[in-house]
């Protein structure tokens, strides 16, 4: 392997988008809870919905600014690598990302204020809509990434110019390529999920160390009954996301599934190491029809094999079968620990399952890993084109780099990105440790409704005038 200036690129890339994307796989869903939460508190008046938003707000608000640091990061490697990329495309992409921007990041950092600092300032009903336009603008901002995305992958909606440079000629098409319906619904949904296992994960977790009793049975039952719907919804988004990849895609269809000769009848390969030199798989592990069923709906299918296509137009075969695998192999992992959890939960016995609060626990990192994987398999899936069947990646990046250049800045990279996930990390883990209960402890009593505060006794309000009186001068 020859390590030039496109593929130390591509890996530096690679490095920054895989921090990033745990980010916004975190708070999308995050923020949805919280809005969840918000919304519970003021028709229920339940005090624990309050607590639990309080919380996990000031999760979100550290994660949200390790996302907008990496984020911000990001799109200069377009100028300083992918200049070519760049010039040649940004009459399409430049708009997209700037309607993020105005109509998603703006929504976000404007709400995400009163949020945070807004609890006692505002009425309450403008502290839910404000947790709601966060949620909002999470999902509007993965819009347009995704419309981005999705036009580098089914590009339509544009003309050549004679300079090789796209002009726009319908920003309608643009957006709404033939992959961007299935690519939204499958990465958001897998973001939810992600969010999802964590909660799920936290509340097991203070279920198992015996604290903050209340606020861990409302994260679990509320995850849990989330989870046993929204799995099976994503793993069928997925599937369909799939079909529609084999009409667009079908050269990465054949990578996933490692399959070299065209066929009917097609096997699902489970395990097998491909040699992309000889053009095979060795230890392959398959179950037989299987691959047509999943792939085209006929037991009897016909798929391409990878030696339909020239050398030159193939991936990685062995990134993205292996990427693939993970993904759907978690997938099914996760979907198993949440049917086992709602039977449990039905039976009454889900705080006693201890062996299931710690595997539950153990899953938090499973979406996370289940996302990057997925990223992995689309965009390694999609080379070795940034515009797919128009753009190579070798004519996209800048052409006065060098090797040395492009193995300094990643190695700068890797050092910042160590040290700023590395402190956030340990700032989440530090916030999760204290607890819900804990987190609230001292909080301006009128933050209670009103027949929450009117129910705490006296010798509370007491002890709370006495402990803050002064001492005798005397003294």
């Amino acid at each position: 392997m020859e390590f030039d200036a496109v593929l130390l690129s591509r890996f530096q890339f690679a490095w920054v988008v895989a921090f990033h994307i745990l980010l916004p796989a975190f708070t999308v869903g995050l923020s949805c809870f919280i809005a969840t939460l918000e919304f519970n508190w003021w028709i229920t008046k339940r005090d624990v919905y309050r607590r639990l938003s309080a919380f996990w707000l000031k999760i979100f608000a550290v994660s949200f600014g390790m996302g907008v640091v990496s984020g911000i990061v990001m799109p200069f490697q377009f100028g300083t690598n992918w200049s070519r990329f760049s010039d040649a495309t940004a009459n399409v992409i430049g708009p997209l990302m700037g309607y993020e921007v105005l109509t998603a990041f703006f929504l976000e950092a404007a709400f995400l204020g009163v949020l945070l600092f807004g609890r006692k300032l505002v009425p309450q009903w403008a502290h839910v809509m404000s947790a709601i336009f966060v949620a909002t603008g999470t999902v509007v901002s993965s819009f347009w990434i995704l419309a981005v995305n999705s036009w580098m992958q089914t590009p339509q909606g544009h003309r050549i110019l004679p300079d090789g440079r796209f002009e726009v000629v319908s920003f309608f098409d643009v957006i709404f390529t033939p992959s961007f319906p299935y690519r939204l619904g499958h990465t958001v949904s897998a973001f939810l999920v992600t969010a999802g296992f964590v909660i799920l994960g936290v509340g097991a977790m203070y279920i198992l160390q015996r604290r903050a009793l209340e606020e861990s049975r409302v994260m679990l039952k509320m995850s849990l009954i989330f989870l046993v719907i929204m799995v099976p919804v994503q793993m069928v988004i997925g599937d369909m996301h799939g079909l529609n990849t084999l009409k667009h895609q079908p050269v990465k269809i054949a990578a996933m599934e490692g399959l070299w000769e065209t066929r009917s009848r097609v096997p699902a390969n489970l395990f097998a190491i491909p040699d992309q030199d000889a053009e095979k798989n060795y230890f392959e592990i398959a179950i037989p029809v299987l691959g047509s069923i999943y792939l085209t709906h006929d037991p009897n299918g016909t798929v391409q094999g990878l030696k339909a296509f020239p050398r030159e137009d193939r991936p990685n075969v062995a990134v993205v079968f292996f990427a693939f695998h993970i993904m759907v192999g978690i997938a099914l992992l996760m979907f198993g620990l949440v049917l086992s959890g709602i039977v449990l939960f039905a039976r009454g016995r889900l705080e006693q399952s201890r062996k299931w609060l710690r595997c539950a626990t153990l899953s938090m990192p499973l979406g996370f890993i289940a996302v990057i994987a997925g990223w992995t398999t689309t965009e390694a899936g999609r080379q070795p084109w940034t515009v797919y069947g128009i753009l190579r990646t070798r004519d996209s990046v800048t052409p006065s780099l060098t090797a040395a250049n492009v193995g300094l800045s990643w190695l700068l990279y890797v050092l910042a990105y160590l040290v700023i996930f590395g402190a956030g990390f340990t700032l989440l883990r530090r916030l999760v440790r204290v607890g819900p209960s804990e987190a609230t402890q001292g909080q301006d009593s009128e933050l209670l409704p009103p027949e929450s505060r009117a129910a705490r006794p006296l010798s509370a309000l007491s002890t709370k005038t006495a402990s803050n009186a002064k001492p005798p001068s005397g003294v």
